[in-house]
């Protein structure tokens, strides 16, 4: 009879991409890796069972490593210790080199982080900081559809963090930059790692002020309001873009009532 505390999940990550045997992150035997040779590294634990980081993809078919996005029907913690995996392996390709020194730089595994073999300056993961934001007006949420959604899927404003600039003011900026609209009353609402490749997306709420849609077609394809309970296709489950629109939907049904 197996040992089920010997099971643990192993993320290995390549290029972006994890191998996903049968498409599912696999749980195997920690005893499976020694038997393989594969280096892997504690990040976290789900279930009771280890998550293991390896980058010895070499020893499996590069054919059975796919996209972090075919797995967003995990479970929120297992996904996201899944995309700290692909993050610690963006960081190990993107921070190879020491910028004090210009000396190679290793994994440690202890931080984790590169650490130069030189001058031994430790360098932790490069985070990316995201603002996505649901904005509301009345019944009505501001959706935009982006070039590089081919499906048709519209979903909610998101942008980069500029240096110097709070979270609310980055909202603010994105939203008049992307569509021409000004929001006020801006409102946490929730955050997720995201990493393609290393983003942390900060969710917010807003309501619309003033403005009409003048969608930045660089940027868009185009934004439109629509109506809470009648949505196009819309970001799929597990993405924060869903639940921000969901949560808008069930904000509005809380107004019908009061």
């Amino acid at each position: 009879m197996s040992n089920q505390k010997d099971l643990v999940y192993l993320c290995c990550a390549n290029d972006g991409k994890l191998w996903l045997p049968d498409h599912s992150l696999p749980l195997i035997h920690a005893s499976q890796l020694e038997e393989m040779g594969v280096s892997s590294y504690a990040i976290g634990e789900f279930d009771g069972k280890s998550v293991c980081y390896s980058y010895d993809s070499q020893a499996f078919s590069t054919e059975e490593f796919d996209s972090l996005r075919s797995q967003l029907h995990l479970s929120p913690t297992l996904f996201n210790l899944a995309g700290r995996a692909i993050q610690l392996d963006y960081m190990r390709q993107s921070q190879r080199y020491c910028c004090q020194c210009g000396g190679m730089n290793s994994f440690d595994a202890a931080h984790p982080a590169m650490v130069c073999d030189q001058c031994h300056t430790v360098h932790y993961p490069r985070i990316s900081p995201c603002v996505i934001v649901a904005v509301r007006r009345g019944g009505d949420i501001l959706l935009a559809h982006h070039r590089r959604h081919r499906n048709g899927m519209y979903t909610v404003i998101a942008g980069f963090v500029e240096a110097g600039e709070t979270l609310e003011q980055c909202v603010a900026r994105e939203v008049k930059e992307e569509t021409g609209i000004v929001v006020a009353n801006i409102r946490y609402f929730d955050s997720q790692p995201w990493a393609f490749p290393s983003n942390l997306m900060m969710g917010f709420i807003a309501d619309y002020v003033s403005g009409e849609l003048n969608p930045d077609y660089e940027e868009l394809t185009d934004a439109r309001w629509f109506d809470v309970n009648e949505l196009p296709l819309v970001a799929p489950e597990g993405t924060i873009a869903r639940r921000l629109i969901e949560a808008a939907q069930i904000q509005h049904e809380k107004e019908k009532r009061v």
